[in-house]
């Protein structure tokens, strides 16, 4: 006979443990439990059965690991926690004595320091680990370093965030691995290419947030503390990749008067030369550092490349600026775009634009952003995509190129308010003055000779990786749809950048005008009979058989005579309006049956069966032709459909019961989507008919 096992020493009663039964074998508190948690990476888990799992009655009960719990028994991090627990106990010790120097004293000298480097290195054992979860650690630095400082929330913290994530921003403007970017209700989504690795974050609007008691701020700030050293490892090894010293420098003066990105200096290999070429390019106005005036790209060149790559057609455009800003060397280099070989073929994922492509989409143009533009991310964008020269008013913070917006070679100004058009004398005025005297412009003015856009099209240009049209984003224009980059179109689903009759099944605009037309005249008749204006109906039956009251088919019954005199008598006895016919000359006649007859001859039919259903139905030519046409097409689409329909049962009539309910799901969720495409194309439809 085997031996009994005892309940609780193997299954799942061993691999798994409370979060009680955990607290008390590492012998620290509950709050010191969850920052090493977090530290490690470890999280809890589910078992499959709690009642096996727990050796008691309740099942609202957090388990772990057994093998994690006992992984932290070695942590160093726990001698720190005893350490800062001792430490408490000497400082509440101190202050019940009442000597509150000591306290003091033990309070900044004795805190012990945590170290979580060794933490990084177990685990993240390559870089590229590190790049894989990075997208939460940005996502929430960013938060941080936009929020308010706070008794939650210390402005170390947040000085520490912005620090970090400047210094990750111009690594990226360095190396020009932004790709998209996104405007969504929930803030601003990026996505870089670091080494091979897609990285996405977001960060949120600049506003005054709202501190609700809601948020815990404790559990927030251990992830803070942890990604704040996650990214400090990971800016370090970015920068020595590429030669840069880290960290690079910071002009704290800068910074107070709203430099931001401007407030870094980047030193290493290579920056040296570019700023002295840069410094040799330009001069100072008005004794402002951040204010530069380009002296080797003359004001007529930038507005004549301009205006020919403007005026050229999208096609010729797209190839010409490829091949002009591209070097002879990389031209043979520039990224294939796929196409589809047929119509029904699958739509192929594009390939993502090169560093060189990037770094030469605003290289050509010197931009200044209004006022009322939100200044960090445009600068951020554009300074990605290759701008080495923005400027923005003196309010905005310094670092700008220019604050003067009458500077000469500024060739785009991003504003989002409506403009108009100024006078002859303040255009003159404006040409004749002073470049180098900072004037305020008038709001809603342009100036001669620059391209004025809305921020969108900076967004909508990097996610298509070229210039687009500018008077699409004019200001006070209805924007085209910001659609995400990363949603793709797929097959059978509504896409909003193709036109809707590419996108309309066989017969759907035919059966939209005829329900819309028979809704119209419902609603006419309605309005009609609440007016007291008798509605006369007639539905005609069958021209081979007519149906009497009976139910039997008759040919050429009395009650079809009978409901015609009768609708005739109506009609003559209502007297309200005039008969247009009688109120024709002969000329306006002949010139009708002239109209009709040309109508029919170009139609395909006869004058006498024109002017025979015209005079039965009293419609024109035209409209009847197109009528039947449409009711054609209706019937060809019915037809086509339950033909496919008839095909579909047989193959399933064929399958197992496993198969076929399978199928079933599947024709379900596609019939799911095809609605809810068809209900975009009616919107569309409705939106186009309303503008047209």
């Amino acid at each position: 006979m085997g031996r009994i096992k005892k309940k609780g020493t193997s299954g799942q009663a061993k691999n798994f443990i409370t979060r009680t039964q955990a607290v008390r074998k590492l012998q620290i508190s509950l709050p010191d439990f969850r920052r090493l948690c977090i530290f490690k990476g470890i999280y809890p888990r589910e078992p499959r059965n709690k009642k096996k799992a727990s050796k008691s009655s309740t099942h609202l009960t957090t388990f772990y690991y057994t093998k994690d719990i006992q992984y932290l028994l070695h942590e160093p991090l726990l001698a720190k926690f005893r350490d800062h627990k001792a430490l408490a106990k000497k400082i509440a010790r101190s202050l019940g004595r009442g000597e509150v120097g000591d306290a003091a004293r033990l309070e900044k000298k004795g805190d012990p320091k945590l170290s979580l480097d060794h933490i990084i290195k177990e685990r993240y054992p390559t870089f590229v680990d590190a790049l894989r979860d990075l997208d939460d650690a940005l996502s929430l630095l960013f938060l941080f370093a936009n929020l308010p400082s706070t008794s939650n929330v210390s402005p170390k913290t947040i000085a520490l965030c912005q620090r970090l994530c400047f210094e990750f921003e111009h690594y990226l403007i360095t190396t020009n691995s932004l790709r998209k970017s996104f405007l969504s209700i929930k803030g601003i989504y990026y996505q870089a290419t670091v080494q091979v690795q897609d990285i996405l974050w977001l960060v949120p609007y600049k506003f005054v947030p709202r501190i609700t008691g809601d948020v815990d701020f404790r559990i927030m700030a251990t992830f803070v503390e942890f990604y704040t050293t996650l990214l400090g490892f990971v800016n370090f090894r970015l920068y020595t990749s590429i030669g840069l010293v880290y960290p690079p420098r910071f002009n704290g003066k800068s910074d107070e008067q709203g430099g931001e990105l401007g407030a870094f200096t980047l030193e290493g290999r290579g920056i040296d030369e570019q700023e002295q070429n840069l410094g040799q390019a330009s001069e100072h106005v008005n004794g402002d550092p951040g204010a530069k005036v380009v002296a080797d790209l003359p004001n007529g060149d930038i507005q004549k490349q301009i205006a020919a790559i403007e005026n050229l057609p999208d096609a010729e455009q797209d190839g010409q600026q490829d091949e002009e800003q591209l070097p002879e060397e990389d031209i043979h280099d520039a990224i294939d775009t796929f196409e589809a070989t047929a119509d029904d073929a699958d739509v192929l994922p594009q390939p993502q634009a090169s560093s060189n492509e990037a770094a030469s989409l605003f290289a050509p143009f010197t931009f200044f952003l209004s006022r009322e533009t939100p200044r960090q991310p445009l600068e951020f964008i554009l300074r990605a995509f290759g701008c080495k020269r923005i400027g923005w008013d003196a309010v905005l913070g310094d670092g700008a190129f220019t604050n003067n917006e009458n500077d000469p070679t500024i060739t785009h100004q991003i504003v989002d308010r409506p403009l108009s058009a100024s006078s002859p004398e303040e255009q003159a005025t404006n040409a004749s003055s002073d470049p180098s005297v900072s004037q305020v412009v008038r709001p809603g003015h342009r100036i001669p000779g620059r391209t004025y856009v809305q921020p969108q099209w900076v967004w909508d240009c990097i996610n298509e990786v070229k210039l687009l049209r500018p008077d699409l984003y004019a200001p006070g224009a209805t924007l085209p749809p910001h659609l995400s980059p990363w949603v793709k179109p797929t097959k059978g689903a509504y896409d909003p950048t193709v036109p809707l009759a590419e996108q309309e099944r066989e017969g759907e605009a035919e059966e939209v005008e005829d329900s819309d037309q028979n809704g119209a005249r419902e609603e006419e008749s309605e309005s009609d009979a609440e007016d007291g204006v008798p509605v006369i109906t007639s539905k005609r039956p069958p021209l081979d058989a007519e149906i009497d009251h009976h139910g039997m088919d008759i040919a050429g019954s009395e009650s079809d005579s009978d409901s015609t005199s009768s609708a005739a008598s109506v009609a003559s006895s209502f007297g309200g309006f005039e008969d247009p016919a009688a109120s024709e000359s002969e000329t306006e006649i002949a010139r009708n049956e002239h109209q009709l007859e040309l109508e029919a001859e170009a139609a395909g039919a006869t004058f006498s069966e024109a002017r025979s259903i015209t005079k039965a139905n009293g419609a024109p030519v035209k409209g009847i032709l197109k009528q039947s046409q449409g009711e054609e097409a209706r019937k060809k689409a019915a037809k086509k459909r339950r033909e496919e329909e008839e095909e579909l049962e047989r193959r399933k009539m064929m399958m197992g019961r496993k198969k076929r309910k399978l199928v079933e799901k599947m024709l379900y969720s596609n019939k799911s989507k095809d609605d809810e495409a068809e209900k975009l194309r009616a919107k569309r439809r409705r939106i186009e008919a309303g503008k047209s």
